[in-house]
């Protein structure tokens, strides 16, 4: 099973870990790619207001520019540790023992916008940069990583894959196909039995979601397994057209 993350705008800073090493992160396939991207963000970062503009950075936000700029010299935190937010927070890893974390490291990787997916514990830099933004010198991040990030899942060779990803993510390396992948989409049901799509419980569902895996240690290996595991979890989990399932919450 593969589990499937998307990335927060919000990120914990520093770290502890040695510079980030293009040669050590998930999908090593995926390494020039890593780097173009890196070069075109620490060459807009020499002109900071540039940078704040292409960014659309706040006053209060510019000094994500310096974070771009030290993305191969900055202290790294794993990825799971990096981001926060609604999701990262649900899941709460540090709180996590070491098999736990070790079950998050084995089976989740986050898709970043510079680097791609990356293994739950890969140790990432702070940086800034989202899914929708033009980066001068490069393409579209789409035409960047969308096939090669398809190549790359197919390599890894998942027989499950749980798709938890915003959509402009998605479209940032789409699961190959003939992969048995379920998307996600979180809903609640009102009177009636009407059902209704989230927003900020989504995340938090998701969160909740991958952690309850982690502390069960799930060794999930069809689409099967997982709805068994889920419904003994006691999770509200139902197939959908198309591969994709909905998150009862």
């Amino acid at each position: 099973m593969l589990v499937l993350l998307p990335p927060s705008e919000t990120k914990r800073p520093g770290g502890d870990g040695t510079p980030l090493d293009l040669g050590a992160l998930a999908l090593p396939s995926l390494r020039p790619h890593r780097a173009a991207v890196i070069e075109a963000l620490v060459a807009l970062s020499s002109d900071e207001d540039e940078a704040a503009r292409v960014l659309k950075l706040s006053a209060k936000r510019r000094h994500e520019v310096a974070d771009n700029a030290a993305l191969r010299s900055a202290p790294t935190l794993p990825a799971i540790d990096r981001y926060t937010g609604v999701l990262f927070d649900a899941l709460d890893a540090g709180t996590l023992n070491a098999e736990q974390r070790s079950w998050l490291g084995a089976h989740v990787l986050v898709h970043s916008a510079p680097f791609g997916p990356v293994g739950a514990l890969d140790g990432i830099p702070a940086y800034r940069l989202a899914a929708g933004t033009s980066v001068p010198g490069l393409p579209a991040l789409r035409r960047v990583w969308a096939e090669a990030v398809t190549t790359a899942l197919s390599v890894r060779g998942a027989s499950f894959v749980l798709d938890l990803r915003s959509e402009a993510y998605v479209a940032l390396g789409p699961v190959p196909t003939g992969v048995d992948a379920a998307y996600v989409r979180v809903v609640t049901e009102g009177e009636g039995g009407a059902v209704r799509a989230l927003n900020h419980f989504n995340k938090h569902a998701k969160g909740d979601l991958v952690r309850a895996l982690a502390l069960s240690g799930a060794d999930i290996a069809t689409r099967a397994d997982f709805l068994a595991w889920a419904g003994g979890a006691g999770w509200i989990v139902r197939e959908m057209p198309a591969g994709e399932m909905e998150l009862v919450v």
